[in-house]
């Protein structure tokens, strides 16, 4: 089984790019919907989160602009969120692996925002960048619910410059072109990833 990584800055399009590789019939571990999941009623991160950040539960599920508000601007809160569901985010990861490893499925997708941040690569044989102009990025960025460009700001702090992203790509899938172009790039880097040795270290 070949493992291709999804990753890509803040608005930068990488849901539609998960999207596309699906319609291709490859199966995506979505590393934000496992974190929606973890937070939701019922699941393993509510009681953990609720200890380290008092108040941020209700009706049974993590109330997520609450907790934003509690880490936003907060590096040692953030940490130690992190702390908590990092660790079951891989957990969740390494069991979506291993089922399609049972299964033989020849060829599967991690789509993870900080996959460098987090060293995720090596758990990839070949890593796609979804990226766009800053102008793009930023339209898109600030269309969405409660966004602001102070808390913008603050995402794109934490994440590794597009600029390295793609220099550290195996292949870079530009967005705001329309999907066409996208899907050229994804179905170029599904055909090298299905074909070239195994390179993952985990």
């Amino acid at each position: 089984m070949r493992v291709l990584g999804l990753t890509g800055s803040i608005a930068m399009g990488k849901s539609t790019a998960a999207r596309l590789l699906r319609r291709m019939g490859i199966p995506v571990y979505d590393a934000d919907a496992e974190i929606h999941r973890l937070l939701a009623r019922g699941g393993a991160g509510v009681t953990p989160v609720e200890a380290a950040f008092p108040g941020t539960v209700h009706d049974g599920a993590v109330d997520r602009a609450a907790l934003g508000a509690r880490v936003f601007g907060d590096p040692a809160a953030l940490r130690r969120l992190e702390k908590i569901l990092h660790p079951l985010a891989r957990a969740a990861q390494r069991a979506f692996l291993d089922r399609h490893m049972r299964a033989r499925t020849k060829l599967v997708c991690l789509d993870v925002p900080l996959l460098y941040e987090t060293m995720g690569e090596r758990r990839c044989d070949l890593v796609v960048v979804v990226s766009a102009s800053p102008a793009i990025q930023r339209q898109r960025a600030l269309a969405r619910p409660g966004m602001t460009p102070e808390k913008l700001a603050g995402i794109l702090a934490r994440q590794m410059p597009d600029a390295k992203k793609r220099v550290l790509a195996d292949i870079v899938a530009v967005t705001g072109l329309g999907h066409l172009v996208t899907l050229r790039a994804l179905a170029k880097a599904a055909r090298l990833a299905r074909t070239i040795p195994h390179r993952r270290k985990d």
